[in-house]
């Protein structure tokens, strides 16, 4: 069943049959701005698609590119709620659909025991919606007022079964428990999976959503984001520290900084009270920033001096 949910009052927070903004794209992009997400046109333009066409949309990038913090965001302009389901090898209907609350059906027919009922009704009872634990897919379907956001964190870190599994509740926002039927969407949430490639999805997957891929920022967006993010920062120190990470990302290493550790390096740069970049500086925060001991050595063995040199003042 279709939601004809209206959202709050901007436009980002409408339904895209009641968008009267001329330029909604700008809106949400304003709105993303005013929550501290620094965004770009692409990014606005696929946010705005999946609420318009009530699509799914995946988003693919490196870790630490901002991909679940869409998800966070949108839920606050939404103001609703946010269901988190963090994909892992394994996941299982069970955990992420739902499962019967067993112990408390064997304590309800213990105390219906001489009741009379014959076991056809109690059966009917232990298998209703008193018994039933929702995990996040379920929940996210009956959420009574509004349409939630639902997000399917690392689906690529699910297995392939569990991914195909998810198709029917991609398709159609509906799901089937044998012993009650099929559940279908009051609201259809607004769903967000992310990506951070370990394996290749499949395409029947993809073709039931939309797509963006967010890879590492320019310099000059992930300075806006520095500058937004780390409070008291020098703007000095901020230019270097992003152009030393962009410079990092392009040394070949393993695991290669994303954004949050940008932001977890500056911070550790303000907290030591550091003004600018130096080699003994760098030396001493690195772990901040890399986080494979492979790359901790290659950066101390070789980087460290050549990079500092090159960000300069």
């Amino acid at each position: 069943m279709t939601s004809q949910t209206t959202w709050k009052t901007s436009s980002v927070c409408r339904s895209s049959r009641n968008v009267s903004d001329p330029d909604p794209i700008r809106e949400i992009l304003r709105e993303l701005d005013e929550r501290d997400y620094v965004a770009d046109p692409s990014i606005a333009t696929s946010i705005y698609m999946a609420r318009a066409l009530e699509r799914p949309l995946l988003i693919e990038g490196r870790a630490g590119v901002g991909k679940t913090e869409i998800a966070n965001v949108m839920a606050q302009l939404m103001d609703t709620r946010l269901i988190r389901l963090q994909c892992y090898e394994g996941l299982d209907v069970s955990t992420a659909l739902y499962e019967w609350n067993y112990a408390k059906q064997l304590l309800w027919i213990r105390m219906d025991e001489g009741s009379g009922r014959t076991s056809e009704q109690r059966e009917e009872h232990i298998f209703s919606r008193d018994f039933l634990l929702e995990r996040p897919l379920l929940s996210a379907l009956t959420q009574p007022d509004k349409p939630p956001v639902l997000l399917i964190d690392e689906i690529d870190r699910a297995d392939e079964e569990f991914e195909a599994f998810l198709l029917e509740i991609l398709s159609e926002f509906q799901v089937t428990i044998p012993e009650m039927g099929t559940v279908r969407a009051k609201h259809r949430p607004l769903v967000i999976l992310t990506s951070n490639r370990t394996r290749d999805l499949s395409d029947a997957l993809r073709r039931r959503c939309l797509y963006l891929w967010i890879d590492y920022p320019n310099l000059e967006k992930e300075l806006r984001i520095v500058r937004r993010k780390v409070e008291g920062i020098d703007e000095r120190l901020a230019r270097q520290v992003c152009r030393f990470v962009e410079q990092a990302r392009e040394s070949g290493l393993e695991k290669a900084p994303g954004v949050s550790e940008t932001l977890d390096w500056a911070k550790a740069m303000v907290i030591l009270h550091y003004d600018r970049l130096d080699r003994g500086a760098v030396e001493q925060t690195l772990g901040a920033l890399l986080k494979d001991a492979d790359d901790l050595d290659r950066f101390r063995d070789e980087a460290i001096e050549r990079i500092v040199n090159l960000v300069g003042d």
